[in-house]
């Protein structure tokens, strides 16, 4: 795969997702995150290939390129040595249900995927990430405007995953933080209002 446009890009935000910690690599060895970018204006995109999660700095090898797909034969042709991540068909289904989308990141934050689950726009419990069923669920929330409106998707039955997308990674990259943020100040809020330790003698005081 030679260097293509949006390759430095690609790997800035990915660098930003490690260092938040929501792709990369779990205590038992497995990989988990992908990122992607429209080519264009075409339905063709690149995105991370499958096992690269534990590279630290990824090299346009490490990159494939879709260049087709279909939902029902759940199948891919690409352009490439690696082998597209195995959420290529979920990326998929974001580009063709948005025109405007021109980059997808999915992640994973368990405490975020939480809190969004049915807040947020959420596919359903019995749809397993990785499948034609999943690429299907994802066309059907776009059916509804909230999902375009946020920007973001909770995965029920992918225990933790996120996806957030927009016209370029920054837009994506931002909705991601600002989500993170947002949840943070919430968490922030409760404790604040719990507002009291117990004192010696099982009384309560205010204020932390």
């Amino acid at each position: 795969m030679p260097r293509f446009a949006g390759f430095a890009e690609l790997n800035r935000y990915r660098r930003k997702l490690l260092v938040l910690g929501v792709i990369g690599v779990d205590a038992s060895g497995v990989g988990f995150g992908n990122l992607s970018i429209r080519n264009g204006a075409t339905p063709r995109f690149y995105i991370t290939g499958s096992a690269t999660a534990g590279i630290s700095e990824l090299m346009p090898a490490h990159y494939a390129k879709v260049v087709a797909y279909d939902f029902v034969r759940n199948w891919l042709e690409c352009e490439g040595i690696t082998v597209a991540s195995s959420e290529s068909l979920t990326h998929a289904a974001v580009y063709e249900s948005d025109p405007t989308a021109r980059a997808v990141i999915h992640c994973h934050d368990k405490k975020l995927w939480a809190a969004l689950l049915d807040e947020a726009p959420t596919t359903p419990k019995r749809v397993e990430y990785g499948t034609p069923e999943m690429a299907y669920a994802v066309r059907r929330l776009f059916e509804a405007p909230e999902v375009r409106r946020r920007k973001i998707f909770v995965m029920a039955a992918h225990d933790g995953g996120l996806v957030t997308f927009g016209r370029d990674l920054q837009e994506a990259f931002g909705i991601l933080k600002n989500e993170m943020g947002s949840h943070l100040n919430s968490e922030l809020r409760k404790f604040s209002r719990a507002g009291a330790f117990a004192r010696p003698g099982g009384q309560a005081e205010q204020g932390i």
